[in-house]
Order: structure tokens, then C-alpha cells, then sequence
């Protein structure tokens, strides 16, 4: 059976550890998603007696990468990541398709190419869960640092066709600021003023508003919702013009929520 812990890092960024439970014999095992900060990595290790296995990342932004080498250091564990962006770290470049087995056969990913934040930004799909980095997040999407829109569009247009029921791992808390602004772009939707009511409490309460759900993401995430009427309304009123596609469109509210963070 595979768990997943959550470790706060910095402000608001998410390390995650994919476990499984072990038997006695063997302790627990885990696999570190993202580690921008090895010391609370160590230190839940430590507390929990798990023994890490590998370290999986999604892109090269130092937030994700930071604490790599003083675990590997510690550990000397491979490092799985993007061939296509430069990390001395990595012992395995990954690309789309490629399948990765770790702990045996116990944990086992499906890589996506999914370019827009940064050049070569990849998610990690398994277990009914997507490790996604900064490419979607709880009702929003990541900036464009590095990418294009029209890059971006198709990552998130490549995520939308999961399951429904996948369980989505983003990085950052950035859920009730996306919803704030998800409810400029299509007030009347009930689905984001329920979700935004849930979020607050949940952060009231000191608890995540992550992982979310991919179907409550298709029906709240603006940025997955550019063929939806109402988001195309909004965006051409933002731009004072028409749109004739959901690229454009994607671009427009992409844009818009730049002008406001």
C-alpha cells in the first residue's frame, strides 16, 4: 500500500514522500518528490524511520532542487528528473512514456512531459496520483517563466485527460489566492464559491488545501475551463477583444492573473 507524507518547506512550497508501508522486516521505504530543502526532509526521515530509496523532480527551479545534493550526500540514493533541463544531480534523465519501478515493484510512474513553467518541466503519474510540480495547482496553473502558452495550454489539456478521480500533487499552497481569483473570472460558478468556503476553513484549521481532486480541479481551475462559456466571456471583456481559440484564451487568463500577483 502507498502512502504519501507531507513536508512543509520554506512559505509555502510541498515536499512530498511516496511510502509504502513495509513489512517488519524491512522497515518503511519512501520516495522524496521535490526536496528544495533537505533539513526537514532529514528530519522526518529520522522521526519516522524511513529509509529514502530516490529522489524524483519535476524541473530545475532551486525551490525543488536545493536540498538534493546534502541527501544524496547522506544517502546516496539515485536521482530521477528531466533530461531536458540541466541538474548534476540527476543519475536517470526521464522523458515522456518513460516508466520508472522503484522499491521493487511497489512504486511505479509513468513520466509526462509537461513543458510551460520551465522548458523542461515533467509530472509523474501512478497509483492513481500525479506528482506535478509547478505546472497545475489547487485552481491555478504555473507562471510561464520559461515556456509558452500555447506549451503550457497543451500540459495542462494533457492532464485534464486522466482519470477524474486522480488525486493531484502540486508544490505550493497557492490554492485560496487561485480561487480568489477563479471566482473574478466566473463569479456565478458555485463549484469555486464552495471550493474557496472549504479551502478557508482547511487552512484555518492548519491543514492543506493539497492534494485536491482532478474532477473538482476541471470544474474550478480556470485554466482548465478555456472552452467553458463563461471563461471565454470573461476573457475577452479582460482583453477587448475577440478569441477564436482556447490557446487565446488560455494566454488572456494566464496574462490576467499575472496583472494581479
Amino acid at each position: 500500500m502507498i502512502t504519501v507524507l507531507t513536508i512543509p518547506a520554506f512559505t509555502d512550497n510541498y515536499i512530498w514522500l511516496i511510502c509504502n508501508d513495509g513489512a517488519k522486516k524491512t522497515g518503511r521505504h519512501a520516495v522524496i518528490v521535490d526536496p528544495g530543502d533537505a533539513e526537514p526532509v532529514a528530519d522526518t526521515l529520522t522521526e519516522l524511520s524511513i529509509t529514502p530509496t530516490a529522489i524524483l523532480l519535476t524541473h530545475h527551479h532551486n525551490d525543488h532542487i536545493g536540498g538534493v545534493r546534502t541527501l544524496v550526500q547522506r544517502y546516496a540514493i539515485p536521482v530521477y528528473g528531466p533530461a531536458l533541463e540541466r541538474i548534476p544531480e540527476i543519475t536517470h534523465p526521464l522523458r515522456e512514456n518513460d516508466h520508472i519501478i522503484l522499491q521493487g515493484d511497489k512504486v511505479k510512474f509513468i513520466v509526462m512531459d509537461v513543458p510551460g513553467h520551465t522548458a523542461g518541466h515533467i509530472a509523474y503519474y501512478g497509483h492513481g496520483m500525479l506528482f506535478c510540480g509547478d505546472t497545475l495547482f489547487g485552481a491555478g496553473c504555473g507562471r510561464l517563466f520559461e515556456g509558452t502558452a500555447a506549451q503550457m495550454h497543451q500540459s495542462l489539456k494533457k492532464i485534464a485527460a486522466l482519470p477524474k478521480n486522480t488525486l493531484v500533487y502540486c508544490a505550493h499552497e497557492y490554492t485560496l489566492a487561485n480561487l480568489t481569483f477563479a471566482m473574478k473570472v466566473e463569479p456565478d460558478n458555485a463549484d469555486i464559491r464552495a471550493r474557496l468556503l472549504d479551502a478557508e476553513r482547511c487552512w484555518a484549521n492548519g491543514h492543506p488545501t493539497v492534494p485536491s481532486i482532478l474532477e473538482l480541479e476541471l470544474r474550478t481551475n480556470p485554466f482548465l475551463r478555456c472552452h467553458v462559456p463563461g471563461v471565454i466571456a470573461a476573457a475577452e471583456k479582460f482583453a477587448g477583444k475577440r478569441l477564436v481559440s482556447e490557446q487565446e484564451v488560455f494566454a488572456v487568463v494566464r496574462y490576467w492573473k499575472d496583472t494581479l500577483d
